[in-house]
């Protein structure tokens, strides 16, 4: 197998020559940021808002980034160097190294980007809810942080019951958001998709679903999803993901019409467009 290539602090690397300190704090107590992109013929696609999104994340956690021109090349460079036209792309940065503690140190950052292909997902998906929530008054609400330990354990769980996505609401009950995606559902013919101020990530498909749909940011009731009248999870990877179920619950329509829409609409973006 050849081994892959991976940018760590501006080199190009053979992952197995790769090195992060014992001491980082990104490893240590999650202090750090990330986005996952894919790769579209041979390009990171949405560079622009992921990395918009890198940075808003960042100067929230108090984390230094490099520029996002170096941070475009390198993406590039990875999937240039694993012979990648299409695939998944992620940047990870980390505010360096520090004591075993949640102090920081005063290390500069620690940033690697690596890529593998993607495996497509099936057709539909079925989704579970979880009794966990989103603190959507936390202080890492709305950041794309490396702090995945609750979507970990609330994804498994999910896997238990038989689907592949976990959806949690927020502390008031709301749905909020999937371990690693948005969502919408059609009610009354309306598509709707929580707000940021539920608690949830601005996820740039979800952005760019809204664009080009029309969709209209409304809480709901965590509820609200499982008498839909048909749904769909957006994500980097997903695009558009239409859900066949919820909590074992059949939806009317899967795909509907407005899971079709979108789907089409976001396909013919991504065939035509690099950065939109």
């Amino acid at each position: 197998m050849t081994a892959r290539i991976v940018w760590i602090n501006g080199d190009l690397v053979p992952e197995d020559e790769a090195r992060i300190s014992p001491f980082d704090h990104g490893w240590l107590v999650g202090d750090a940021v990330f986005e996952t992109l894919v790769i579209v013929r041979g390009m990171p696609f949405a560079a622009r808002r992921h990395l918009e999104r890198l940075a808003y994340s960042a100067e929230h956690l108090g984390v230094a980034v490099p520029d996002a021109d170096v941070l475009r090349e390198a993406m590039i460079a990875v999937a240039d160097a694993n012979g990648l036209q299409e695939g998944r792309l992620r940047v990870t940065i980390s505010s360096g190294t520090g004591p075993l503690g949640s102090s920081r140190g005063d290390s500069p950052p620690t940033a690697t980007v690596a890529a593998t292909p993607q495996a497509p997902w099936p057709a539909t998906v079925a989704v579970a809810t979880v009794d966990w929530t989103i603190n959507e008054r936390g202080p890492l609400a709305g950041l794309k942080t490396v702090s995945y330990g609750a979507n970990v354990r609330a994804l498994a769980d999910a896997k238990t019951a038989g689907a592949s996505e976990a959806i949690f609401a927020n502390t008031q009950g709301q749905l909020c958001e999937g371990t690693g995606s948005n969502v919408f559902l059609a009610h009354n013919g309306q598509l709707i998709t929580p707000t940021l101020a539920s608690g949830c990530l601005a996820g740039v498909t979800r952005q760019l679903v809204i664009e080009l749909t029309g969709a209209v940011e409304r809480d709901v009731p965590l509820e609200a999803l499982a008498a839909a009248e048909e749904a769909f999870l957006t994500s980097t990877t997903r695009d558009v993901h239409p859900i066949h179920a919820v909590d074992g619950h059949t939806l009317p329509a899967a795909p509907g019409p407005h899971s079709q829409a979108a789907a089409r609409a976001f396909a013919h973006l991504k065939a035509t467009e690099i950065d939109p």
